[in-house]
């Protein structure tokens, strides 16, 4: 196994790991950051906590290392998150009047083509950023990347209930956003 090599000292062995879950690293980050800098930083934190841990894991199969990582990833993000509102930077979290409008246009014109397809994502993207940080990887865990509300509360350090309840309102409040433009 991978991760016993890497543990054992071989570079190889932890490169390929590096390769193998850098994006999946990187996506659980963009839940959290949108700059590319931000994003990049998580990546290195996280294989870097990895790396020092190793030792720490004890799993067997390659989807228990898929979310130990995503739990140092969640980590690494919320210390960053932390860092941030210390030195707090300006967010441009509501849409603007041209954005709102285009969000309207393109649910009502939505059709079944690529450029639909890619007219869809944006939206998506758009829609999730109006949530925290927490919602959006709530939802991203649980609907985009299939870990059980069991798997984030053990990811998260959160309690399950909270999980939940945190999917919930996150749906809700998307709910409520699309509303207001259809």
């Amino acid at each position: 196994m991978l991760v016993a090599g890497a543990n054992a000292g071989d570079d190889l062995a932890f490169e390929e790991l590096f390769n193998r879950y850098r994006r999946h690293v990187a996506y659980t980050a963009s839940r959290f950051f949108a700059r590319r800098e931000q994003i990049e930083e998580i990546i290195q934190d996280t294989f870097t906590k990895a790396y020092f841990a190793l030792d720490s894991y004890h799993g067997t199969h390659e989807k228990s290392f898929k979310a130990w990582l995503t739990q140092i990833a969640v980590n690494s993000s919320y210390d960053q998150l932390r860092r941030a509102r210390r030195r707090p930077e300006q967010a441009l979290s509501d849409l603007n009047d041209t954005e709102s409008h285009e969000i309207a246009l393109q649910l009502r014109s939505a059709g079944r083509d690529i450029e639909s397809a890619l007219v869809s994502r944006d939206l998506a993207v758009k829609l999730l950023a109006r949530l925290s940080a927490e919602d959006r990887l709530v939802l991203t865990l649980l609907d985009v990347e299939g870990f059980s509300v069991a798997e984030i509360a053990e990811m998260t350090s959160w309690s399950v209930s909270k999980v939940k309840v945190r999917a919930h309102r996150a749906r809700a409040h998307l709910r409520r956003v699309l509303r207001r433009y259809l």
